[in-house]
């Protein structure tokens, strides 16, 4: 299936009037790199081309419970230059889309670092991550890039480790490491500290969600720990907006067992509410602001015993929370769904690059597409 011929020919109209009034951070001038010739992998076939099967191609699920908004519009973009899945999460800076580590090339801890600049809508190669590993927490503040915890193993087996990316200097340096080591995380800022929420835990044979939410000061290079998350769970969406720390989604320990809740935590008061849950319970998404709304796409569900999936959900919903009336809403789906994406804001534009196009960590995708309400 050529997908080049359901999405419209207009990466032209990304170009950039918005982006063009962004304020650049300098970077140092990093190798670009050619999208990948194949849009899927299967990474325990080495990393070899994937050809979507009709039974797979059905997991995909786009139909959103919630009221219909405005429908917006998703055209391609640049695909990634190998395929991935399992970043869990990316985050930008100077107008830039940050991806690390990951699976890709028939392996789990990969140490990828892949920088994409939308107004020449090429992928370029920066400093690779100190070590490789999947479900990293990332998120970026003052011209830096935060890398915390992370698998080492597939979507098990944890490490503590910490670290930060000059952007100017295309370099990591490692920081004080994490009170307890985690993955599949969230990493959001809050008056200059990230805030590192939930996750999962070793030992990999009990993997489980956890609820801690541990707070880095990068002026003491020290952490602290605040009020846990009330609900345990990993591969959440994660946003601050307003001084507070929303958390929506995820799930408690695997993907079998998805929920749609939607936490809001108060730093005054050092606690957590809940708000409007999630209209579709899922994991695995990407999570973004646009618009002065939150936007929620992809993601997975369903269970997989001992290596046969069943009630196999790949979710390309595209639904966004108000926060100004609580109140959610759905728009145009994604165009190839997917998990485990790497999802940012540039401009008027929510980039969606790679990610998991079946249940489970099998299949990487290098496919791109964009979003606009336009």
């Amino acid at each position: 299936m050529n997908r080049r011929h359901i999405l419209p020919a207009a990466a032209a109209m990304l170009a950039a009037p918005a982006l063009a009034q962004q304020h650049q951070h300098h970077v140092p001038a990093l190798r670009p790199l050619p999208s990948s010739p194949a849009p899927f992998a299967n990474v325990f076939q080495g990393g070899a081309p994937h050809h979507i099967t009709p039974q797979q191609e059905a997991q995909r699920v786009t139909a959103s419970p919630a009221p219909a908004g405005a429908p917006g519009r998703w055209v391609a973009r640049a695909d990634m230059p190998i395929p991935r899945s399992e970043m869990a999460w990316a985050t930008a800076w100077g107008g830039r889309m940050h991806v690390v580590g990951g699976y890709g090339e028939g392996r789990f801890n990969r140490a990828y670092h892949t920088i994409y600049n939308p107004q020449s809508n090429q992928w370029y190669d920066a400093a690779p991550l100190p070590r490789g590993a999947n479900h990293v927490a990332v998120v970026a503040d003052a011209g830096r890039v935060y890398a915390m915890g992370g698998f080492i193993e597939q979507n098990r087996v944890c490490d503590d480790f910490a670290f930060v990316y000059d952007i100017q200097a295309d370099r990591w340096s490692e920081i004080a490491r994490m009170p307890r080591p985690r993955g599949a995380a969230a990493a959001t800022i809050l008056e200059g500290r990230v805030h590192l929420i939930g996750g999962a835990t070793d030992p990999g044979d009990e993997r489980a969600s956890i609820g801690w939410h541990e707070v880095y000061d990068p002026v003491a290079n020290s952490w602290a720990r605040r009020r846990p998350l009330p609900a345990a769970r990993d591969h959440v969406g994660c946003v601050t907006w307003n001084g507070r720390i929303h958390v929506v989604g995820g799930r408690f320990n695997t993907f079998q067992y998805n929920t749609d809740m939607h936490h809001v935590y108060l730093p005054a008061r050092d606690t957590w509410e809940e708000l409007a849950p999630l209209p579709t319970s899922r994991s695995g998404h990407g999570m973004v602001i646009y618009r002065d709304r939150f936007f929620v796409m992809g993601g997975e569900g369903g269970i997989i015993e001992r290596g046969v999936a069943r009630d196999a959900k790949v979710f390309g919903q595209m639904e966004s929370y108000d926060p100004a009336t609580n109140t959610w809403a759905s728009h145009a789906a994604m165009p190839t769904p997917r998990h485990a994406v790497a999802a940012v804001t540039i401009g008027d534009w929510i980039y969606v690059a790679g990610g998991g196009a079946v249940l489970g960590g099998m299949v990487q995708s290098a496919i791109h597409e964009a979003f606009t309400l336009g």
